[in-house]
């Protein structure tokens, strides 16, 4: 895994969701979709509350603070892969989806700036951290430093793809 490449497509991704951000209104981004779940609102609520999380968790692991564990081999898997497995509908583990709120478009752009500035910060230390100090994901298991990087770009894509499936809805609707 290339820490340069997998930087340089999370920026790509969070432009996206920024020039997606700009295409709606107040009362689109709250409004629940056509087909159900989150607006888009809560998805941006919850990928970049995630996201910063993560950045957390991946800090942590760049300090040495973390426990030397085994990664499952479905989850390097899945970060070899790029993505997570197709064909299943993801639920945000309970404790997550409580922190998922309706957010005005101007918090949805703090809340992706907060992001950028904290991967800044981070990204040029995870060359130095040590592979085998882990943090534990609540879903996947334990991380390393150059794992939670590649996780955040999955799960950017992921959610990504989702505004995707939500702004269909809304046109398949008109």
């Amino acid at each position: 895994m290339k820490v340069e490449k997998v930087y340089q497509s999370i920026l790509k991704t969070v432009d996206a969701y920024q020039q997606m951000l700009h295409r709606f209104g107040p009362a689109d981004f709250q409004q629940e979709p056509p087909i159900g779940g989150w607006s888009y609102s809560e998805v941006y609520s919850h990928i970049f509350d995630s996201s910063l999380l993560s950045l957390f968790a991946m800090n942590n692991c760049i300090k040495g603070d973390g426990q030397i564990k085994p990664t499952a081999l479905a989850v390097k898997f899945i970060l070899w892969l790029g993505m997570l497995p197709p064909g299943r509908k993801y639920k945000a583990p309970p404790k997550m989806a409580e922190r998922v709120k309706k957010i005005s478009p101007a918090a949805a752009q703090q809340f992706i700036t907060d992001f950028e500035l904290q991967l800044a910060l981070a990204y040029p230390k995870i060359k130095n951290a040590n592979p085998k100090i882990k943090a534990k994901h609540p879903v996947i298991g334990y991380l390393n430093a150059k794992h939670w990087l590649r996780f955040i770009e999955i799960h950017l894509k992921h959610h990504l793809a989702q505004l995707k499936r939500i702004e269909n809805s809304f046109k398949q609707q008109s």
